[in-house]
């Protein structure tokens, strides 16, 4: 492996992300937004299903790419992306949030709720790795969590919220860039504009922007997975690690673009949700739903699932999760202070990350 393919597989990797952010915010989201809508579906039942699966539609993918298209290395990539991007969304986009907004003032019924939840969604995780074999009653296990957590939306609910309702939240997005300087704005308009010649506009034609946004994400996330593996072996580390800290963040992109931008509109509560509420979405349907397939399609009796760097993951989920629900249960809310505590928390968490997966 020569340093022209590690440094292009690199490339590769930051191009796919940024691009794959722009589709799934600009086309894939809008286009979710407008069939929940026409559903008629609830802010809390469309938040759990749809718009999770809208943020978390690159985790999911990469899950499923990673499954079918190789051995070992490849299935670490899917898991550890997910697992990667649960400790990023904990720790960056709560972090950057109260950060940006000078603390975050939260719901303390729907963070119960919804911590609590997580925490047991962990506990299925590291049910899993125990023996590194996923049987498909587990798989289905994890789906079936889901629906019972979408059912907790539903019926168990504190009467007196007050919350900005998600209907009223101005969904209507401009290309990213808008607000940029001239060279981003050309870069995302080079993006957009093709893309809306194909699909027209994502809110009119929204079942055919659902259909080409997956169609794009399923191609980048092949590249990402692809190129990880490339970039794993030419800098000489194990690819669940790139998929532990590099492509977990960038998948994640989407994520803390949304709270920040409710954060910034006063709706802390909402940004925490958004961070907790796509992980458990992440863990029971971005690794239970293709865990289903891959044994149902094959000849498969379990799936093994590589459990290297991802056990310090899961600990640091743990401890941070319930860090951050201390802090939010005693005080109601996440303050600028602790925020940048929290990023400090996940520099760390990379720092180690990088240097264990160096020694092996």
């Amino acid at each position: 492996m020569n340093l022209i393919e590690t440094l292009a597989s690199l490339a590769l990797i930051l191009v796919s992300v940024y691009v794959l952010s722009v589709i799934t915010e600009g086309f894939f989201i809008v286009s979710l937004d407008q069939i929940s809508l026409r559903l008629k579906l609830s802010d809390e039942v469309a938040g759990a299903s749809l718009m999770a699966m809208g943020s978390s539609a690159p985790e999911l993918a990469i899950a499923l790419i990673a499954l079918f298209t190789g051995g070992g290395a490849h299935s670490d990539v899917g898991i550890g992306t997910i697992v990667g991007s649960a400790v990023f969304n904990i720790l960056v986009i709560t972090g950057v949030s109260a950060v940006v907004a000078g603390g975050l003032h939260i719901h303390l019924f729907a963070v119960r709720r919804d911590t609590l939840y997580y925490l047991l969604s962990i506990g299925y995780l590291a049910f899993i790795f125990v023996d590194g074999e996923v049987l498909l009653w587990e798989a289905v296990l994890g789906l079936a969590a889901y629906v019972v957590y979408v059912l907790l939306l539903v019926f168990y609910k504190d009467s007196s919220r007050t919350d900005v309702p998600a209907a009223s939240v101005d969904n209507t997005v401009e290309p990213k860039g808008a607000s940029g300087d001239g060279a981003m704005r050309q870069i995302e308009s080079a993006i957009t504009k093709p893309l809306r010649l194909l699909t027209g506009a994502p809110e009119k034609n929204y079942v055919w922007t659902f259909i080409v946004a997956i169609a794009l994400i399923i191609a980048l996330s092949y590249i990402l997975v692809e190129s990880t593996i490339v970039l794993a072996a030419g800098i000489g580390i194990p690819p669940v690690i790139v998929a532990l800290t590099l492509l977990a963040a960038g998948t994640s992109a989407p994520d803390l673009i949304s709270s920040i931008d409710v954060a910034r509109d006063g709706r802390g509560g909402m940004a925490v949700a958004n961070a907790i509420g796509s992980n458990i979405f992440d863990i029971f349907i971005g690794l239970g739903f293709p865990w289903v397939l891959a044994i149902l399609f094959s000849s498969m009796a379990s799936i093994h699932v590589g459990t290297n760097g991802l056990w310090m993951s899961i600990a640091i989920l743990v401890g941070t999760t319930v860090i951050l629900y201390l802090l939010l249960q005693s005080q109601r809310m996440l303050s600028r202070r602790e925020g940048i505590a929290l990023l400090a928390l996940y520099l760390a968490y990379v720092l180690f990350t990088l240097l264990s997966g160096a020694a092996v």
